[in-house]
């Protein structure tokens, strides 16, 4: 189950069911996956993406970054996986889906931080 026993508790305490806290729990889950195949999908469908992501050779505020390939997996909640482009790769987690068309995702060690990705730089 996804949410801790601590949760479980106060979710019970607060007048949830056993079976109320399962079918949120399956929800929860079912949102993970969702998200994960949208941004499977971003990343597959551009072969040239655009972030917000500073880097030290650019003094621009938008980067640009040609995909290879994106590897997502989900347990429970979380969202992992692999983000690699033509020349690096980063470690991802933690990825949702924007209104605005955008994705954003958490990358790894070499970056350690939030970025927003799009499939066209003004839309940073």
């Amino acid at each position: 189950m996804h949410f801790d026993s601590r949760t479980q508790r106060a979710l019970r305490e607060v007048g949830l069911s056993t079976e109320a806290v399962r079918d949120a729990d399956e929800r929860v889950k079912r949102f993970t996956r969702e998200d994960a195949d949208v941004l499977v999908a971003f990343f597959e469908a551009h072969d040239t993406v655009y972030s917000d992501m500073d880097l030290a050779h650019s003094a621009d505020g938008v980067s640009e970054h040609v995909v290879d390939h994106v590897d997502c997996y989900t347990h429970a909640d979380a969202i992992r996986g692999y983000l690699k482009f033509d020349t690096w790769g980063v470690p991802i987690e933690g990825g949702r889906p924007l209104d605005d068309g955008l994705v954003e995702l958490t990358l790894g060690p070499t970056v350690n931080g939030r970025t927003k990705f799009a499939a066209d730089p003004d839309a940073l």
